[in-house]
Order: C-alpha cells, then sequence, then structure tokens
C-alpha cells in the first residue's frame, strides 16, 4: 500500500509551518479520512502507514486568491498547473468575470481569459456550481460571481450606466449565487463591457452582500495608472456602502511616472482598513498580462503578445519585433493583432516587493491557463514568493511567507477549516524542500516546472509526488 494515498497515514519528520506565522517547529502529522486527526510530538505513536518527511517542511496547501480557473476547472482530463505549485484552493470568478450567468455564443473581451468559446454557458450560478460539483474539480473552489457577466445578462446599452430596473435584476442575480454558494460578487470597470459602470451602479449591485456578513467584494480598479487614486477611493466607498470584505485585486501601479506610487497608495489602504475590512492580493512579477489593448502600449516598456486571434503564429513574441517587421508603430500593430493577450513590463520590481510584504497582502497568481504563451505567473507564483522573495531576497520569513498563501487567505474568505495544520482541519497539505524550491517559468519558458516540491495532498488525497500528477479530481467546491 502507498502510504501516502491511504486513507490513515502519518507524515513524520518534517518541520512544520503551520499557516499561522507561528515559527516552525519539528512535528509529525496523522491524517484520517481526509482531516489532520493530530499534530504529534517527533517520534509520537500514531496508526497508520507512514510518509517519511525527512527536514522537509510541511505547510498547508496553497490558497490562491486571484484566478482566471473557472473553465479549466471543468475539463476533467486536463492537469491543473497550480497542481505542481502546490495550490490546493482557488478563488475563481475575479475582476468581474465569471463562467456564469452566460448565455452569449461570442462574449466580448476579456471574458475570452476563461477560454469560454469552448465552454459550457450557464443561465444561472448555481447552474455553474451543479456542473463544478458533478466534475469534482483537481482542486478546491472558491467561487465569485463576476459584475460584467450581469452586465451582459441585464444592460441593453454597455456604452452606460445601468438603470434602476437592470440594477435591480443585476442585484436579484447576485442574490441567487450568494444563495447558491457564490462567497460574494467581483468587479471589472477596468474593462470595455464594465467600464460605463457608475459608482452608484456598482453600489446597488453590491448591495446584495449587505445580507451576507463575510461576503467578499473583490474590486479590479478603474484604474491603476495616472488615476489610481480616485479609483482606490471609489472602491473603498462601495465595499463600505455593503459592509462586506473588499478585496482590491492584484494590488500595482502601471507606468514609469507612477513608479513608487505604492508608498502612497498602501497609505491610504492602511488608514482605510482601521474604519472598514479590507485587503488585497498581488503576483510575484513587475509585469502584468490581460487582454491586448493598443492604449496600453505607451504605459510598458515592453509588451510580450501571449496569443491572437488573426495572427496566432505571434504568440510567444515581442510587440516591438512585430512591429517592426510589419512596418507600422507599436499601436497599429496591437490592433492588427487583436483581439489578442498580452504581458506589460510597466512595473517597478520596487513596488511589487512592497505589495509584497504588506501586511494585507495575499497571494494570487491572476494566471491565464488559455493563453498560448502565458505570463509565468500561472506555473511559478507560489514557488517564487517562496523561494526568491523569501530564502533569496529575504524580504520575508518563510513562515510569514506560507501565512500569506494559506491562514490569511482562509481567514479573510472565511475557511474555517482550511488554511492551517491542526486537529480537526481539512488534509490539504504540501510538502517541499525550503532550500531547493524555486519558480522554473520564465517569460521565454512560461511552462516550466517548479522545483522543490515533492507532495501536494488535497482534501487526505495525494495529489502530486515528486513533480508527478497521482489525482486529478480530489477538490471539492468549498461552501461559505
Amino acid at each position: 500500500m502507498n502510504p501516502a494515498s491511504s486513507s490513515l497515514f502519518v507524515i513524520r519528520g518534517a518541520e512544520l509551518i503551520d499557516g499561522s506565522t507561528a515559527p516552525r517547529r519539528a512535528a509529525d502529522v496523522a491524517v484520517r479520512d481526509g482531516r489532520i486527526a493530530a499534530v504529534l510530538p517527533p517520534g509520537a505513536a500514531a496508526d497508520g502507514p507512514v510518509v517519511d518527511a525527512g527536514g522537509l517542511v510541511l505547510c498547508p496547501g496553497f490558497i490562491d486568491t486571484h484566478s482566471h480557473d473557472d473553465g479549466l476547472l471543468l475539463q476533467e482530463t486536463v492537469p491543473h498547473p497550480k497542481l505542481m505549485q502546490g495550490v490546493a484552493t482557488v478563488v475563481t470568478g475575479n475582476c468581474g468575470l465569471s463562467l456564469a450567468p452566460l448565455t452569449m455564443a461570442e462574449p466580448p473581451a476579456p471574458l475570452d481569459v476563461l477560454g469560454q468559446h469552448d465552454a459550457p454557458r450557464f443561465a444561472a450560478f448555481g447552474d455553474y456550481l451543479a456542473r463544478l460539483d458533478a466534475v469534482s474539480p483537481s482542486m478546491n473552489v472558491v467561487p465569485l460571481i463576476g459584475h460584467t457577466n450581469l452586465r451582459l445578462q441585464h444592460v441593453a446599452d454597455l456604452v452606460r450606466p445601468a438603470d434602476p430596473a437592470e440594477c435591480r435584476a443585476m442585484r436579484d442575480d447576485v442574490a441567487a449565487a450568494l444563495e447558491a454558494g457564490a462567497f460574494g460578487l467581483s468587479t471589472g470597470v477596468y474593462y470595455p463591457p464594465a467600464r460605463a459602470a457608475s459608482t452608484d451602479e456598482m453600489v446597488e449591485v453590491a448591495a446584495a452582500l449587505k445580507a451576507r456578513p463575510g461576503a467578499i467584494l473583490a474590486m479590479h480598479l478603474r484604474d491603476e495608472a495616472d488615476a489610481i487614486a480616485p479609483a482606490i477611493d471609489e472602491a473603498l466607498l462601495v465595499g463600505r456602502s455593503c459592509g462586506a470584505t473588499l478585496l482590491l485585486s492584484h494590488h500595482k501601479v502601471i507606468g514609469r511616472r507612477n513608479h513608487g506610487r505604492t508608498r502612497q497608495t498602501l497609505q491610504v489602504i492602511d488608514a482605510a482598513a482601521a474604519r472598514q475590512p479590507v485587503c488585497l492580493d498581488c503576483y510575484p512579477y513587475a509585469a502584468s498580462s490581460t487582454m491586448l489593448r493598443a492604449d496600453r502600449i505607451a504605459d510598458a516598456d515592453d509588451v510580450l503578445v501571449t496569443w491572437s486571434g488573426p495572427h496566432p503564429e505571434q504568440g510567444g513574441r515581442r510587440l516591438r519585433t512585430i512591429a517592426a517587421e510589419w512596418g507600422m508603430s507599436l499601436e497599429a500593430a496591437a490592433r492588427r493583432l487583436m483581439p489578442g493577450g498580452a504581458v506589460y513590463f510597466a512595473l517597478s520590481e520596487g513596488d511589487v516587493e512592497r505589495v509584497l510584504v504588506h501586511p494585507l497582502t495575499m497571494i494570487g497568481s491572476d494566471g491565464l491557463p488559455h493563453d498560448a504563451h502565458p505570463h509565468p505567473r500561472l506555473w511559478g507564483s507560489f514557488p517564487r514568493v517562496l523561494g526568491h522573495y523569501s530564502r533569496d531576497r529575504g524580504l520575508l520569513p518563510l513562515e510569514t511567507a506560507v501565512h500569506k498563501m494559506t491562514g490569511l487567505p482562509a481567514q479573510r474568505f472565511g475557511l474555517a477549516h482550511r488554511g492551517r495544520i491542526a486537529a480537526g482541519c481539512a488534509a490539504d497539505l504540501v510538502l517541499f524542500d525550503p532550500a531547493r524550491i524555486r519558480d522554473g517559468a520564465t517569460y521565454e519558458q512560461p511552462t516550466t516546472r517548479p522545483e522543490g516540491l515533492h507532495a501536494l495532498w488535497i482534501n487526505g488525497r495525494l495529489v502530486m509526488r515528486d513533480g508527478e500528477l497521482q489525482e486529478l479530481h480530489a477538490g471539492r467546491r468549498l461552501r461559505p
């Protein structure tokens, strides 16, 4: 019998980091029927086969607070790249984009980041949740409903704010989604289908969250460049209006002229956190990735095309090279490549580090699994925090780094029995070598596997061992 896949087993000889920021300690962990039965002194008597941890670090399975994995999770035979990173739980439906409700055959960008051309359609959010339950996803899922989807369903003219009747219809859909099992609402007024939404519209739609204590309002700010200050103020206002926990998605500032402004934005967020529940997440890279937009080119020092509908052969190439070959400006080349996706090198490493170490920050990959040439964050975010930023750069202790991707998001999302190693908690567990863990993915080779991860259990079932996947259906949809 393989002890790592048994319903009863003991992990011995580990250095335990329990997800709480407490110092690591030597301990054994007993697992029974998908839960942690006990945390024991080293060598204590315990029933069951033994997994020899050999001095490796054992910590809770990682929680990705910002994913776009909604469609990928329904593909029952497709291995998920985040399993190779030790991710046990993903939050879906971010940036105002969810897989439901959605009935349009060809939804507008950026909904194509979810891979909807190949995905089923769902008239109601509860229908999507039922499908998740039916497929037994590869990892645990914390679903949000997207405001952009609601606009597509109910707003007759997307270039104007919703009228009162349309706001009521969207609010009713949010209430129904919460009843079905959504953890909250996300918005993405940065993007064209929702850009015309007013602050008042978002306040009206988010009012459905008032009836759900602990609900999440995850907001992609209206602007992350020159107008980031009023965009933060708007998000804080919407959060206060409904009383939800406000999550500022992938916090950053874009463009060389704005480098360093996280000093000011984080002060504003800190002050707000004294008055309302607010937190943020970030990905550990100085480049963003989203839909290809000609109006974004000027903000970036460089642009890497991740996919192109009319010119798929250009995926993985630099925009400046393509533009030179075509004999046109960067903006003209971008328009010729659209619809498409891109990596924008427009962030400051200093800002990335400042946000990463902030006490309110969690880790979210924001990976786009359907890009032909994805941003390396899809394959490398969590090992990069542990290896590059914690061990190599020394920016934060390993215990703190683990907390940002386990205990802290579990607290924020109300996952009472996740994100910690303690008796009674779900056995979502990662075993890794702190001296070797590192991200392997690069902008040139974005799907290279990380190193130093030895095993991942989700709900007590062995999912990955020594870089090889063992199980594709160990996850479950989590309930608020």
